[in-house]
């Protein structure tokens, strides 16, 4: 499919799903690639914004924004430091610090963790030849915490069938304004692209299914530290859900509340468990909290 094609569809079936629908309808397009251009606000269905589950009904005029493809750029090796937490012939743990993009992108092609990584395991390129080989989850550019990546294919696939299958532990550490009541439970929304704003997530009706586990650890003065763990991992999860709760992630420019004490979100992956691919043991690491944050603790401690 050329890049930069649009597509005029007509539904001439009634009940079928909208990713479903279109990607049978257009040779050539994957239907993982289909759901990303709707997640991405590049279809719409009778002049609104779809959703990937929307049905679709006989005569739907669904018009598809095939945008012109970007050139990756190529992964190259970078003395960037690293703090690891552990390796071994399968892993690599880091601490990652905020500020740092996980993997190169258009507009960003250099000084990312991946760089760093290539630098430290030049092996992992065998994995594959993207910009993010090994990588089976991520951290939002501005979250610091503990991460881990694949070394070689079959740790990649042991990993992450391992997320899949909700087996892997991801704990956060995150400051909130306000007092989460009760003082610990769960957040059970959906999220999705927001309707308006290509660029944010939201709670949406007929998004992807998500669930956050929180617990309070200690509050301060209409704040509050907050344990979260992630029982999904949907793209900006942690401050999308608390801003639907109205407890709003401090520091968080996009979703939550800014304060002069803190020039970031307040997130930060304290805890990472699961089992080594190479033995099947179980082990858990932490990530203690970066000085910006225990600053922060501190600041927020004596308003």
């Amino acid at each position: 499919m050329d890049a930069g094609k649009r597509l005029s569809l007509s539904a001439d079936r009634s009940g079928i799903r909208l990713d479903l629908f279109v990607c049978q309808s257009s040779e050539g397009l994957s239907r993982s690639f289909v759901q990303k251009l709707i997640d991405d606000g590049h279809v719409t269905i009778n002049g609104e914004l779809g959703k990937p589950s929307r049905k679709v009904r006989i005569g739907d005029a669904i018009l598809v924004n095939i945008p012109p493809l970007e050139p990756s750029p190529d992964l190259v090796p970078e003395e960037v430091p690293l703090a690891i937490l552990y390796e071994d012939g399968d892993i690599l743990v880091v601490n990652k610090p905020a500020g740092l993009t996980v993997y190169p992108a258009p507009g960003h092609p250099r000084h990312t963790l991946m760089n760093a990584i290539l630098a430290h395991c030049p092996e992992i390129t065998r994995i594959d030849n993207s910009v993010r080989p090994g990588v089976v989850h991520r951290l939002d550019k501005d979250t610091s915490g503990a991460m881990v990546v694949a070394r070689n294919k079959v740790a990649q696939l042991n990993l992450a069938s391992q997320i899949k299958g909700h087996r892997m532990l991801k704990k956060y550490l995150v400051l909130v304004k306000g007092c989460p009541s009760p003082e610990q439970g769960a957040i059970e929304a959906p999220i999705s692209r927001h309707p308006k704003d290509r660029k944010r997530m939201a709670v949406v009706e007929g998004g992807r299914e998500s669930r956050t586990l929180y617990k309070v650890k200690r509050r301060y003065n209409g704040f509050s530290l907050v344990e979260a763990t992630l029982q999904t991992g949907r793209t900006h999860q942690i401050r999308v859900h608390f801003s639907h709760k109205r407890w709003p992630v401090v520091g968080d420019a996009v979703y939550g509340v800014g304060v002069e004490w803190l020039s970031r979100q307040f997130v930060h992956a304290w805890t990472l468990g699961f089992k080594l691919p190479g033995s099947g043991e179980y082990v858990e690491f932490q990530a203690g909290l970066p000085a910006d944050l225990r600053e922060a603790l501190e600041a927020v401690s004596r308003l």
